[in-house]
Formats: C-alpha cells, sequence, structure tokens
C-alpha cells in the first residue's frame, strides 16, 4: 500500500493514528506495535460484530510501510471528553451516555477473549515500580477477587468515544477482554483520573447507581488495576499509581 492510499489524518494516540481512507479509515499502529496487536483488534472487532454494539466494522488488515493497521469503518465526530471539557454543564448527559454504553458491552459474553484477571497478574508481574513483597501481595490478592466473563471493553474513556449521546462509536478495541464488569469500571475510573478526577470520581457513581453496584465492588479492584497500569509505561502518572496500589478505597 503506497502513501497516496490514505488520506489526512483524523487523530492520534499513543498506539497508534488514524487515517481518511476513502469512506473508511486506517488505524495505522506505530512502528513500535507489533503485527499481532492488528490482527487482535480486528479479531475482537470481529467477534464482536454480531453483538450490534456501536462498534468500528473491520474490513482489512493491511501493511504500510514496517507498520500494520486495520480498515474500518470510520466514526464520526469528536471524542466525548472534548464536549465534557469544554462545556462542564454537559458532563452529566455525556455520563449518562457512557454508562449506557458501557453496560450495553457488559451485557454481552466475553467468550473466547483473554481472561482480565490473568491480564491484570500479568501486568502486575511486569510492573517495574513495584517491589517483590509488594508485588507478591498483590498477586494474592487479586486471585481472592471474583471471576467474571462478561465483554469488557479494557480501555473504556471518553478519549474512546466518538460522536455525541444517541449517535456514538466506541473505539479502540484491543484491550477487550472477558472479565468482571467492576474491574472494567475500575480501569476506566484509573484512566480517567489524572487528567480529570471529579469526572472519573462521577463516572463511577453513576454507573454504580445505574447497574445497582456497590462502590466498594468497584473499588476493591483499585490497587491491582492501578499496579497493572504501571506496565503500561505512563511516567508522569507513576506516583498516583503508586499510592493507589498502596492503598484502600476509602483512602483515594
Amino acid at each position: 500500500m503506497s502513501s497516496t492510499d490514505i488520506g489526512d489524518l483524523l487523530g492520534t494516540g499513543k498506539e497508534a493514528e488514524v487515517y481518511e481512507h476513502g469512506a473508511l479509515v486506517l488505524k495505522l499502529y506505530r512502528v513500535t506495535a507489533s503485527k499481532s496487536a492488528a490482527f487482535r483488534e480486528a479479531a475482537v472487532l470481529a467477534l464482536i460484530e454480531p453483538f450490534g454494539l456501536p462498534a468500528p466494522k473491520v474490513s482489512d488488515v493491511r501493511q504500510h510501510g514496517d507498520r500494520w493497521g486495520l480498515v474500518m469503518t470510520r466514526a464520526c465526530g469528536q471524542p466525548f471528553a472534548d464536549a465534557m471539557i469544554s462545556q462542564p454543564a454537559l458532563i452529566p448527559k455525556y455520563l449518562d451516555e457512557m454508562v449506557r454504553l458501557h453496560r450495553q458491552i457488559h451485557r454481552q459474553s466475553g467468550h473466547a477473549l483473554p481472561g482480565l484477571k490473568a491480564r491484570l497478574a500479568s501486568n502486575i508481574r511486569h510492573a517495574p515500580s513495584l517491589n517483590t513483597a509488594h508485588r507478591e501481595r498483590l498477586l494474592r490478592g487479586l486471585d481472592t477477587l471474583p471471576n467474571g466473563n462478561v465483554l469488557c471493553h479494557g480501555d473504556f474513556h471518553p478519549w474512546n468515544i466518538l460522536g455525541s449521546p444517541g449517535q456514538a462509536m466506541v473505539v479502540d478495541w484491543l484491550d477487550a477482554c472477558a472479565g468482571n464488569p467492576s474491574a472494567d469500571v475500575c480501569r476506566t475510573y484509573v484512566l480517567i483520573r489524572h487528567a480529570e478526577p471529579e469526572i472519573a470520581a462521577c463516572y463511577v457513581e453513576t454507573y454504580a447507581r445505574a447497574g445497582g453496584l456497590a462502590l466498594g465492588d468497584i473499588f476493591a479492584w483499585l490497587p491491582f488495576v492501578a499496579a497493572a497500569r504501571l506496565a503500561e509505561g505512563v511516567s508522569k502518572e507513576e506516583d498516583e499509581l503508586i499510592r493507589m496500589a498502596d492503598a484502600g478505597w476509602s483512602d483515594i
């Protein structure tokens, strides 16, 4: 595929860039990403397509120079985060829509996807900032938490939801897995907290209220989700993540 096959840059993130590709888009993983990442996300999107979720539909996996990418349907509109930050009065409306979308995802089976707890355990083992004693304590605690087998997005936050309430699409499905929905909600909290702590807290409260969950059941996952994120190389969040990995939820 030549450089003339892709159009304007539409968006950029830590793992990939998204370009126009006719009526579709090309999500092009960065050169540091493995070939398997593109095929893995394509497999996830194909797996969830029968569920009718507001997610892109993949049509091809392609190589572009030394990078790999997905050709898929285009998500129109701006990230929810843009509206929430620029127009704070709209935050409750957008949080309600996020919860609706998240619960729609959690109503589906995660069969055939990697296990969420296994992924957390692997990341905790590879988190460079944890000492051996802390790592082992976290792994023992993680083992006591309830399993689950629902579809979890794994990277659900308002920068990965494009459009407007009622007309939104959830993107970036590479980290989808099977697990407990409370863990997936806690992951959302951790992902939002560094940039927008008040929105993060309100999101958990809104989801818990809509889903009939206790806040404690969601935040029981916090030390493990925070510790696992340390393996993602987010240096600006490191001190905060270590504190969360070493604290009870009521201390946050």
